[in-house]
């Protein structure tokens, strides 16, 4: 039970090649994952903050109209 064979470093390449290659599934789906964490950490950052939370929204046209 020494070092791996070629014939194990060859299924190994194979299966690194399928995961991680070019056009796989895989490296397409870390690639969405990365884009909605991304998307996600620039929410959060975008929210506001206590002192713009506090100020009154302003009137759309529908409020005036109304009264």
């Amino acid at each position: 039970m020494g070092a791996m064979s070629w014939i194990h470093w060859v299924i190994v390449i194979a299966v690194v090649a399928l995961l991680f290659g070019g056009r796989g599934k895989l490296s397409g789906i870390m690639g969405d994952a990365a884009k909605g964490i991304r998307a996600f950490r620039d929410g959060l950052k975008d929210e506001p903050t206590t002192a713009d939370a506090s100020k009154p929204l302003p009137k759309s046209e529908k409020d005036e109209a109304r009264g």
